[in-house]
């Protein structure tokens, strides 16, 4: 016995001293870690353009600069060195300029750069800025985007009270996700290239928007290669039928003529982001077939522009699509799809119709882009923050092409991902990742946290999230147990959908499913368990709270959902409550979903819980979040509420996220510890 104790001793202290000469993961270090983004290949291939931010603390914001790297790999050059952000950086079809937006006098305008960042200056001067902007392929023409004023505020409907501080509204959708409605959409321009002259907006007097607003990008735009079409996106309603309608078209916009056509007017759901074959006789886009919701399968649809032909790809591919990408022959069709909580690249002959998976691995890729079959993409890991990797079309081989965080990384202890699949309470095999503290030590007794998913359906996949991190809470000495839940895509359509109408049933029995199964393991301590999550992870947190049956000693929820009849009542995309919730609470009878509503069961609450909202969230407004702190309080639970009075659903200022990390660990040390 002696020498057993006298041989543990041992072993804790060299692991002791192994991690004092690591450091671990701080909220500090967090944002001290540079991010990269949009990385784009050069008309030729041979050069990667992209972007790096970094972050000050002490300023509190960031500075996104832009860099450019053989693609080959190599040493990357600096071309920017300003204190604005420069965005929407992309190669003229030439490759010989890189244009990009920067302010000139407070407005956002087109400039454009050599490729070494020489010879910088604007080439646009548009009044009211720009906000978006694409080269056509043939070099002639430049589209932007514009936001256009269509609806009367107050001072309009009431000019004599110029000092009048109100807004007045007569239909739905006057805030959404963060923002109150500046009357204004979104419109399509187009103007000659390069004198900026004769300026035709496409959209003229529409109360429509392209891009959709708070649904995406410039990936929603595109040019024929003859520049004479111009394919986008746009969900053309307005007020109530936006708001419960998820159904977008794509419409094509003849330049020459100045007529658009409706190419999807069949489909009842999204379709979003079309992108034209190399030889322009076709499209292809990303399809949802149902109304109303979000979180639909999207399919890969083709269209012939001769013949008016729509194709679905995807009939025998049981998972959504995204980022599409033709070869140069238009033959084949590259693009990322999730595959069990990891996101890949995959190819498609649009010929056979055969599909085939390019990259494997536990990994997430983010975006790619593709010229003279050189392939590149952005890619991240719960363990790894992203970096631009080269893939071989041939053989997927991967090779890593920049190594941004290397050196502040290169002493930082990193955890360890376990992949477990778990029998759920109706015999279903489900994916848990079981992330370990680094330097692990499977002989001692660790607390563990229950990671609850937003979405509610997006995967727990191989993100590096810079809020709910693993390595931050595993550094902490955390097992973190974080299930694929029912209603996680990447696993098929079924189960996908099936949590829709049945948010308090089994998606909660995987839940505890989950934790249950790894509490059972010798390392961990079943006294000290958490239960954290954000949005509908937030909700998670709020249900199991007074279901939980004494299982937890902690809980976290940040932007949950709290009673479902005034989230109903608040909320802004009526079409996601209607589907999901099946209708509003006033019908008769009530739809069953709403019987799932945390606040019938805080009388069963008993367990510390810190509540977090912010309160520019229109998403899920932050009276749900006062809710619940309420309810915790008036009946002598120990809780906290934090308030961000400016944040929106997501906390993005550096100082604020390093409060958020401080107060989120605080508290799983104060009660798990």
């Amino acid at each position: 016995m002696k020498l057993k104790l006298f041989l543990t001793l041992v072993t804790i202290t060299l692991i002791m001293s192994t991690i004092a000469q690591k450091q671990i993961y701080t909220p500090e270090l967090l944002w001290q870690l540079d991010r990269v983004s949009e990385a784009v290949l050069s008309p030729d291939g041979a050069q990667i353009l992209f972007g790096i931010t970094h972050y000050d603390i002490a300023q509190n914001k960031g500075n996104r600069e832009l860099f450019v790297m053989p693609s080959t790999g190599g040493i990357y050059k600096q071309l920017t060195t300003t204190e604005i952000s420069e965005q929407n950086a992309i190669w003229r079809p030439d490759g010989k300029k890189i244009g990009y937006l920067a302010p000139v006098n407070d407005e956002m305008q087109i400039w454009e750069m050599n490729p070494d960042g020489a010879d910088s200056k604007p080439v646009s001067q548009i009044a009211g800025g720009v906000e978006s902007f694409l080269y056509a392929p043939t070099g002639n023409r430049i589209l932007f985007t514009q936001s256009v004023k269509m609806d009367k505020n107050a001072h309009d409907l009431h000019p004599d009270l110029p000092k009048a501080n109100a807004m007045v509204f007569d239909d739905l959708m006057y805030r959404h996700w963060n923002d109150w409605t500046d009357y204004s959409y979104s419109h399509i321009f187009i103007a000659d290239y390069p004198s900026m002259a004769n300026v035709i907006d496409i959209m003229k007097d529409e109360r429509a928007a392209s891009p959709i607003p708070n649904n995406g990008g410039l990936e929603q735009i595109c040019f024929s290669p003859d520049g004479n079409f111009i394919a986008y996106t746009s969900k053309k309603k307005t007020g109530k039928d936006f708001a419960v309608s998820t159904n977008s078209d794509i419409y094509l916009y003849d330049v020459v003529h100045k007529t658009t056509k409706n190419i999807s007017a069949t489909n009842a759901g999204y379709d979003v982001d079309p992108i034209f074959s190399p030889d322009g006789n076709s499209l292809i886009w990303a399809s949802m077939v149902t109304d109303g919701f979000e979180s639909d399968l999207k399919r890969i649809f083709g269209y012939d522009l001769k013949t008016g032909v729509t194709t679905n790809y995807s009939a025998n591919f049981g998972e959504s699509a995204s980022d599409f990408i033709f070869s140069k022959d238009g033959k084949k069709l590259y693009f990322i799809s999730g595959i069990k909580a990891t996101f890949q690249i995959f190819e498609l002959n649009l010929a056979t119709k055969q599909f085939k998976q390019i990259t494997q691995g536990r990994h997430d890729y983010r975006s790619i882009s593709l010229q003279n079959n050189i392939l590149i993409g952005i890619r991240e890991s719960m363990e790894r923050p992203a970096d631009i990797f080269n893939i071989n079309l041939s053989t997927g081989k991967e090779t890593q092409l920049t190594f941004v965080n290397d050196e502040k990384l290169k002493e930082v202890a990193s955890i360890t991902v376990e992949e477990r699949w778990i029998t759920t309470t109706d015999g279903k095999q489900m994916l848990v990742w079981v992330i370990l503290p680094p330097n692990f030590n499977p002989n001692m007794k660790y607390p563990a946290v229950l990671f609850c998913q937003g979405g509610p359906q997006s995967a727990v996949s191989q993100f590096f999230s810079y809020r709910w991190n693993f390595q931050m809470m595993a550094s902490r000495g955390y097992v973190v147990v974080a299930p694929n839940r029912r209603g996680l895509p990447t696993f098929g359509q079924e189960w996908n959908d099936q949590i829709s109408l049945d948010y308090g049933g089994q998606n909660m029995k995987d839940y505890l499913s989950a934790i249950d199964n790894v509490s059972k393991e010798q390392y961990i301590d079943e006294t000290k368990l958490g239960c954290v999550g954000a949005s509908y992870g937030g909700f998670s947190v709020y249900w199991l709270a007074g279901n939980h049956n004494k299982r937890f000693k902690a809980f976290i929820a940040h932007c949950g959902m709290f009673n479902l009849e005034s989230f109903y009542g608040t909320t802004e995309e009526v079409f996601f409550v209607n589907h999901d919730f099946g209708g509003a609470y006033w019908n008769k009878p009530a739809p069953h979903s709403y019987s799932f509503s945390p606040h019938r069961f805080v009388g069963n609450w008993d367990t510390p819980m810190l509540v977090i909202h912010g309160g520019k969230d229109f998403r899920i407004p932050y009276a749900e979040g006062m809710q619940a702190f309420n309810a915790a309080q008036l009946q002598g639970i120990p809780s906290k509420f934090l308030f961000f009075p400016e944040e929106t659903h997501f906390v993005l200022k550096p100082q604020n996220a390093i409060l958020w990390q401080r107060e989120f660990m605080g508290w799983l040390d104060r009660w798990l510890k």
